[in-house]
């Protein structure tokens, strides 16, 4: 699910920190906003890995690390991961369209947190960090909120560790997630959603009016990913998703990497496009003092070139945005999102075209259900960096109160109009994810235009999925009802296995360097890299001296 917006707020000027850039950019502003308005074309900057890192000024740090964890699944419902918080193991939620971390304490006696069957955390456990949070989720139909005291500790994902990881343990909360196996959420997304990441930059700078230390305190303060990337010590920075279905026809098992695409996945084999950059005007970051020219993303948000229903490309959505003015089409890739969400128009136009009993009956009774048939595959695709990626008919569907032969149309539903701080006019969620392999590629998170965020995509709906999908409805009508299962997340493997503590690197970092993001790929031209300085503890030291160490490091 995707975090409500909420600007970033400093009230109180203080001095900035100084930071030089150190190497060059890769690709510029205008670059990118060029590829994001290309049509048919996708974003072509594969990850290319070095024989050494470029981890100038900071010999000795690893380089490679990489884990992966399998998800579990409650019917389609909400996928988790297991998660180390100091001494215990516990279920989140895991969530691309939010930043934040937080879980329920065990002093929550609210409704929801009797419902949840997940571990809490233990209040008397948390070192505070002198705040408190509430963060709202959803859109104007659908939203929840959690709020409790911020505090920091040790957090294992996937068998990285970091020290000191902010997070919430949640006293209040009407987020549906706990009730469902979940212990509260894991926000995937970048710094610059973060509630819980300015809240404490508001209190340990007494609410700076400029965003210097918010980005620069990114290493510090900054969500768990972001902090993990953040280190310079894995293999690349980014994450990748695959989920399972377990509803209509259960089939595969989610896994969650970081660090590195999965196993047997190469990097050429995915479509790989631009992240949306927002500017202060759009509702996004404003840019800190030391990198006056950088945008930077707000969401894991992607430009979509058409959206297809069985094969017809669909009128775009005539529905004004709310206050502002894109022409533009662009998608939010949710996990958190259990749903497709889209234009209130587009959705009518898809349920009525797939429901005739819809069309006829939602004019005098707007709670009318799309029914269709089971058996009648339908495919919506979306088209991205210029190739298509449908959703599987199986997930296209649900299941009907035991009914076999007539299902519902529920999967897509209408949401709302773009809006500051919410560009986007689509919500892909999990049908989208266990119709495709997605990878999020961070790259440089103070200085995104050394190394551009972007999302890659690779599409595992089979060739027979319409077969299947009639395999699957011939197997319902025999048992009587449709399969649906429930994947406990892997929480005791995680608590016994072992963890790989990564270094956070110092505030005051330069651009380039290897954190937060290597500089990457290969492919960039030495030749080409230019700048005046590198900020190294206050000292300056000739550029000279740093190109002949990155010339080095490639014939080491």
């Amino acid at each position: 699910m995707y975090r409500s917006s909420c600007c970033l707020t400093f009230l109180l000027l203080v001095p900035t920190l100084t930071f030089c850039l150190a190497l060059p950019h890769r690709l510029n502003r205008q670059g990118i906003a060029q590829l994001e308005r290309s049509s048919g074309r996708a974003f072509s900057l594969p990850i290319h890995r070095r024989r050494k890192s470029n981890n100038v000024g900071r010999p000795g740090r690893r380089v490679g690390a990489s884990g992966s964890v399998g998800i579990g699944d409650n019917s389609d419902l909400l996928y988790t991961v297991p998660i180390k918080l100091g001494g215990i193991t516990t279920a989140v939620n895991l969530d691309t369209g939010s930043s934040d971390l937080w879980v329920i304490s065990d002093g929550c006696n609210t409704d929801m947190c009797k419902k949840s069957t997940a571990t809490p955390y233990p209040a008397s456990s948390l070192t505070s960090s002198g705040t408190n949070v509430t963060m709202s989720y959803g859109d104007s139909t659908t939203g929840t909120y959690a709020s409790g005291p911020i505090g920091m500790d040790t957090a294992t994902i996937a068998g990285l560790s970091v020290l000191n990881q902010q997070f919430a343990a949640i006293d209040n909360t009407t987020n549906s997630a706990v009730a469902f196996g979940a212990a509260g959420i894991f926000g995937l997304g970048f710094p610059s959603e973060s509630v819980i990441q300015q809240s404490v930059v508001n209190q340990q700078f007494n609410d700076p009016a400029t965003t210097d230390q918010f980005v620069a305190s990114t290493f510090q303060n900054g969500p768990l990913l972001s902090r993990i990337i953040s280190s310079g010590e894995l293999l690349d920075p980014m994450f990748a998703i695959n989920l399972q279905r377990d509803t209509i026809d259960v089939v595969g098992s989610g896994q969650l990497s970081i660090g590195k695409l999965p196993d047997g996945v190469s990097n050429s084999s995915l479509t790989w496009v631009p992240v949306r950059l927002y500017s202060d005007n759009d509702g996004g970051l404003s840019s800190p003092a030391f990198a006056p020219n950088e945008m930077y993303p707000y969401r894991w948000e992607i430009l979509l070139e058409g959206v297809y229903l069985d094969g017809q490309k669909l009128a775009d959505s005539t529905v004004p945005g709310q206050g502002v003015n894109s022409t533009s089409v662009s998608a939010l890739i949710d996990t958190g999102n259990s749903l497709i969400r889209g234009p209130g128009d587009v959705v009518q136009n898809i349920l009525r075209t797939v429901s005739p009993s819809y069309a006829l009956n939602v004019a005098s009774n707007a709670a009318a259900q799309a029914t269709v048939s089971c058996s009648i595959p339908h495919t919506l695709g979306f088209q991205i960096g210029g190739q298509m990626f449908p959703i599987d008919p199986r997930d296209f569907i649900g299941a009907s109160n035991g009914d076999t032969s007539t299902c519902l149309a529920d999967h897509v539903v209408a949401t709302d109009a773009p809006s500051k701080g919410s560009l986007f006019s689509w919500s892909l969620g999990d049908p989208f994810f266990k119709s495709t392999l997605v990878a999020f590629y961070y790259g440089n998170l103070t200085h995104p235009s050394v190394d551009p965020p972007r999302i890659g995509f690779l599409s595992t709906v089979p060739k027979n999925a319409s077969q299947l999908l009639s395999i699957a409805v011939e197997s319902a009508q025999q048992n009587g009802k449709f399969e649906a299962t429930t994947q406990v997340a892997p929480t005791a493997s995680a608590a016994s296995a072992s963890a790989t503590t990564l270094s956070i690197p110092s505030l005051a970092m330069p651009s380039g360097t290897s954190a937060p993001g290597r500089s990457s790929p290969k492919h960039t031209d030495i030749q080409n890299n230019s700048a005046a300085s590198i900020c190294c503890n206050g000292l300056e030291r000739p550029i000279l001296v740093v190109s002949l160490l990155v010339l080095l490091s490639w014939w080491i």
